[in-house]
Parts: structure tokens; C-alpha cells; sequence
């Protein structure tokens, strides 16, 4: 099996059972459409096998160390470069706007064009959900975050689109900031 199929398989088995927020969607669909999305902006294997496992560290019990003992240590800096420090302990609607800056401090400095191409897949596959959810539910879709200020969620998608702006030629960073706008028009 090469890296790209060998880190799916480990991302199916790792989010096995985790549902989408505010669904019953397996949450294992949202970081196979990241690397769909990823694929139509590259074939690097490394790239694509990071997208499949961006939110392994996140969210499941899997370590820095198993990332980088099966796939190497680029994989591994690429998936923990989208992973934010939850800080356990803390309420995460206190958190939220430190973890935010952070992640974007990350994404701003990133050197690997991996990174950026692994955030703006991550993010469109986000930003389709939510468009799907806006449009059957308005503003309210926010309250089931624990951000549920739309000015805030705007400030932080906006600042993605910022950043992966040197992507502002794919059809992948057109729909995102295109989706962007729909789910935030009219917010500051």
C-alpha cells in the first residue's frame, strides 16, 4: 500500500465512530473530502496523506509520534501545523480566540506550500457544510459552535482566505472565499 492509501486507511480506523457535529454524518467523511480537495490542488503523497490525517491529533487519542513513526516526520510537521492546542481544562468558548490567532500565527509563517494547500482544503470542506447548514438555518447555525459570535467566525475564515491567497488561482480558494462571503454577508 503507498503513503497516500496507507494514511487513509489509518484515518477511517482512527475517527471510527465520531460523528460530524450537529449530525449524524461519520466524521471520517470530513477529512477524506480534505484530501479530495487536496488532490485537485497537487500530488505530492505527502501533502495528500496529511490532509487524510489533519485532524488525527485533534481529535482522536492518536500521538504526534505514531503520525510521524508511520509516515514520516513531513507528514507529521504538516499535521500538527493544523492542530490546534485545545488546552484541556479550559472551556473551549474561552479558548477560542487565543487557539484562533495561534493557528493563524502558524499559517501565516508556514514555509512548506503543503500547509497552506492542507488549511484551504480543510477550511472549503468547512465552509461547504456551513454553507449547507446556512441556508437551512440562517445565523442560528453558529450557536452549536463554541464560537457562536459570526463576527468572529467571519474575522477568522476571512483571515484563512488572507492567507492561502497565493492559491487565489485554483478553483478550490475561489470557491472558499466565493462561500465565505455567502455565509458572511452583511457581517463585519
Amino acid at each position: 500500500m503507498d503513503l497516500f492509501e496507507t494514511a487513509l486507511t489509518f484515518a477511517v480506523k482512527a475517527h471510527a465512530g465520531a460523528v460530524r457535529k450537529g449530525g449524524a454524518v461519520p466524521y471520517v467523511l470530513h477529512p477524506l473530502e480534505v484530501a479530495v480537495i487536496a488532490g485537485t490542488l497537487t500530488n505530492d503523497p505527502e501533502v495528500l496523506a496529511a490532509a487524510a490525517l489533519h485532524d488525527t491529533l485533534e481529535d482522536t487519542p492518536t500521538t504526534l509520534s505514531e503520525i510521524e513513526n508511520a509516515f514520516g516526520g513531513r507528514v507529521a510537521r504538516l499535521v500538527s501545523s493544523e492542530t490546534e492546542n485545545k488546552r484541556r481544562g479550559v472551556p473551549p468558548e474561552e479558548s477560542w480566540q487565543i487557539r484562533k490567532e495561534e493557528s493563524l500565527r502558524e499559517l501565516k509563517n508556514a514555509s512548506d506550500p503543503g500547509t497552506k494547500i492542507i488549511w484551504l482544503s480543510d477550511k472549503l470542506s468547512n465552509m461547504r457544510s456551513f454553507y449547507r447548514m446556512y441556508r437551512r438555518e440562517g445565523a442560528k447555525l453558529w450557536e452549536r459552535f463554541h464560537q457562536s459570535d459570526p463576527a468572529k467566525q467571519a474575522w477568522y475564515y476571512r483571515t484563512v482566505a488572507e492567507y492561502t491567497g497565493e492559491l487565489s488561482g485554483t478553483d478550490a480558494w475561489r470557491e472558499y472565499a466565493d462561500l465565505t462571503e455567502k455565509v458572511f454577508e452583511g457581517v463585519k
